[in-house]
């Protein structure tokens, strides 16, 4: 009886909030058929290697990484070739053109030298195929699908229930009993990085190419006036939301080290929250996975401990 080949995956960013996620549902349920490479610029996990999307250098570490570990000399039954790869921004880009064009070179870099057949992107609900940042990844990897060159998924998450333990979050919460937004009565589907990782999950492993996006939302329509009352149902103390218009949200975005650029990009996303962008619901996660997606009261309930 042959025995299917295993096919390895590369996590960029792999200690990331997404990633570290995948990297445990993986090594949980799958190492058997798909080992496992997480990439980051330390390269400090067990099954780490060393990688930075802006030093080009690094590029061929985890794919020498996976012939040294799952090559056909050994007895993983693979011939050491990255099957899929998902792709994540790192934190703070000098520049979110520079770092799309980083991205879709190493794209290439990864397929063309090393036959990688699958992308898998993480991008945002609010970036559109061909539009800014990540939005023209997702248009090239579409691309190449339609011409026969990869195989490719697109997961366009909404907003992370787990933006709430960044420090701009857990500092107003813990120390004002306030949050602060520029979206007014705009409604968000808070969807938890647990189900955007069981998504991806799914699209990195299928034996069928996705070639296809998935918008990844949450169970239920929440405003920062909802999320501040479950808060203050779930910390036993009042916290209130305090609506900023678009430029005071930037100064305090800035205050917290956030670049112009990047304080302006999450100024408007606000703004666009307010006027409705968000406002949608769907089955994604459910039919990806067999599972509900979480709430944000459950999500809250189990990370109360950050904002005491």
């Amino acid at each position: 009886m042959t025995r299917s080949r295993k096919t390895p995956i590369l996590l960029l960013d792999g200690t990331g909030v997404v990633p570290s996620r995948i990297a445990r549902r993986l090594a949980a349920s799958s190492a058997d058929k798909h080992p496992l490479l997480v990439a980051s610029i330390l390269g400090e996990d067990p099954n780490g290697v060393k990688f930075n999307l802006y030093d080009s250098n690094t590029w061929e570490n985890p794919f020498a990484r996976a012939q040294e570990l799952f090559g056909s000399d050994n007895e993983m039954e693979s011939d050491g070739m990255i099957h899929s790869i998902y792709l994540t921004a790192p934190n703070s880009p000098p520049s979110s053109t520079h770092q799309a064009s980083l991205l879709m070179q190493f794209v290439d870099y990864a397929r063309l030298k090393h036959g990688t057949r699958r992308f898998v992107l993480q991008s945002a609900s609010a970036m559109e195929p061909g539009g800014f940042s990540l939005g023209r990844v997702h248009a090239y990897l579409r691309e190449l699908g339609q011409r026969g060159e990869a195989e490719w998924a697109v997961l366009r998450p909404t907003w992370c229930q787990q933006d709430f333990e960044q420090q701009c979050h857990v500092k107003s919460i813990k120390e004002e009993n306030r949050l602060y937004s520029a979206t007014s009565r705009g409604k968000i589907p808070w969807v938890s990085a647990d189900d955007i990782a069981a998504v991806a999950v799914e699209a990195l492993t299928n034996k069928d190419a996705p070639n296809t996006e998935y918008l990844v939302l949450g169970p239920e329509l929440l405003g920062y006036d909802d999320i501040a009352s479950i808060l203050s149902s779930v910390l036993g103390r009042k916290i209130v939301h305090v609506d900023l218009s678009s430029h005071d949200l930037e100064r305090r975005q800035q205050s917290f080290g956030c670049s112009e650029e990047h304080s302006r990009l999450m100024s408007s996303l606000d703004t666009a929250i307010k006027y409705g962008t968000e406002n949608r619901t769907n089955d994604v996660v459910l039919s990806m996975t067999g599972n509900k997606p979480k709430s944000f009261r459950e999500y809250a309930e189990s990370a109360k401990h950050l904002w005491v």
